[in-house]
């Protein structure tokens, strides 16, 4: 097998499944399931909630982090788990977590693509406008009418999820508070996010938000987060406290679970 043809494989398990999400058997901690219909996506989603063990003994409203690859065989359980165990620690304050369930990972992470191998990975791509939307416009309601909610919110994601989360921080960063990008996939589209990402931030809103990204060894993705980070630096944006980790002793089937404790004690402290 030619490196090219090894190159293409690696970029449709990444996207479609997330490399690094292959799958280690974490527990499964208690947590709410329902589905909901999405006119948005067209079809019904599943939904996985966590809420921390003081939620069902006090009223306090609490902040929510969303995720896509959100389901109980995904990355749902190992996040529910961290989270919970740095809430005991005092690490954290408590915060929900929704997982949203995959069923066309590829279609809903990515962006429009110009690059006729982007389009080749699977037979939809290109729909994160109206996973977006599903997210902002439908489930965004639904949660807070199911749980009590403060209204902060963050959202988190490996590989194309982490692509989601830029793509997300820079077309609509009001969307959330916090973003956590492990690994983003920022070679789709010929690195458009990167290459437009001066434009984004000269645009920028006032409020302020919080972005840890992480980059890993892989040749298609450090590049790009290293480039980010120096635009980040060079623009110094008001109102993003951020935070680059760059981890070249790491790949990318390892940095989600190498750094998730650190990006969500930096995102969620109090620091």
């Amino acid at each position: 097998m030619n490196m090219k043809n090894l190159y293409g494989i690696l970029l449709i398990c990444t996207v479609l499944t997330g490399c690094g999400n292959v799958s280690q058997q974490d527990p499964v901690p208690a947590h709410d399931s329902f589905t909901m219909p999405s006119k948005q996506v067209g079809e019904t989603r599943t939904i996985n909630v966590w809420t921390p063990a003081t939620y069902k003994t006090d009223t306090i409203s609490l902040p929510v982090m969303y995720m896509a690859d959100g389901g109980l065989k995904e990355d749902f359980p190992h996040i529910a788990n961290t989270i919970a165990a740095l809430v005991a620690a005092k690490a954290i304050p408590p915060v929900i977590l929704v997982g949203i369930e995959n069923t066309q990972r590829a279609r809903d992470l990515t962006g429009p693509t110009e690059v006729a191998k982007d389009k080749e990975i699977a037979p939809v791509v290109g729909g994160s406008e109206k996973f977006r939307a599903f997210i902002n416009d439908e489930l965004f309601p639904e949660i807070d009418k199911r749980y009590r909610t403060s209204g902060k919110k963050g959202i988190l994601g490996e590989s194309a999820s982490g692509l989601f989360v830029v793509e997300t921080f820079f077309l609509k960063p009001e969307m959330f508070d916090y973003y956590i990008a492990f690994d983003p996939s920022l070679w789709w589209n010929n690195h458009a996010l990167v290459r437009t990402s001066k434009e984004h931030l000269a645009k920028f809103p006032p409020t302020a938000k919080r972005f840890w990204f992480a980059g890993s060894d892989a040749a298609d993705i450090a590049p790009y987060t290293k480039e980010l980070s120096d635009i980040l630096k060079s623009e110094n944006p008001a109102g993003i406290k951020w935070n680059y980790a760059d981890e070249p002793t790491e790949t990318h089937k390892t940095i989600f679970r190498a750094t998730k404790e650190k990006a969500i004690k930096w995102t969620l402290g109090n620091n």
